[in-house]
């Protein structure tokens, strides 16, 4: 029985070790195909979800170079590991937890090597996407552009019509 409980401390370590960023929530009322259907979505995200006891938890976290608060971790406790985008990941959780009536709750996570609160969790996961942020960018690199064009094509066309209209008085 030990060796599987060490097996599964290095593999927890490693998941850790390895992912960009994870989250700690704490579920209820969540069923298996709603646990499924979760996993599946986070996949999307280059993400994944485990069920962990909090002894294993703290100790794989521990391993890793990590200081957990116990007092914090509430419940049934889930890790969610996310390998690509962390915030595309927050924004992941935040729907699924309130389309199906608040049966996650994050209670923290660990982005860039420090541990946030699950309040700046929400927080970050109002920020726009990595998409949506290049798309600002180019909006605001291309506005000048833009601007500057109608009103050299403004000019243009205003002298285009002052000479129809000196050609129309002349043709009177």
């Amino acid at each position: 029985m030990i060796a599987e409980k060490q097996l599964l401390l290095d593999e927890i370590k490693e998941k850790i070790d390895q992912s960009k960023a994870l989250f700690l929530a704490s579920y209820q009322k969540l069923s298996p195909n709603m646990t499924a259907g979760f996993r599946n979505t986070l996949r999307t995200q280059k993400a994944s979800m485990e069920v962990v006891r909090k002894r294993i938890l703290l100790k794989a976290a521990e391993a890793a170079g990590i200081q957990l608060d116990p007092s914090t971790l509430e419940g049934h406790i889930a890790v969610i590991f996310a390998d690509d985008d962390p915030v595309a990941t927050t924004k992941l959780i935040f729907s699924f937890s309130r389309e199906n009536e608040n049966t996650l709750k994050i209670l923290g996570g660990l982005l860039e090597g420090k541990f946030c609160s699950g309040s700046d969790i929400e927080l970050i996961s109002q920020l726009p996407g990595k998409d949506e942020m290049r798309a600002q960018f180019l909006g605001l690199l291309e506005a000048p552009m833009s601007q500057t064009l109608a009103v050299v094509e403004a000019l243009l066309s205003s002298v285009m019509h002052c000479l129809e209209n000196k050609v129309q008085k002349s043709e009177q």
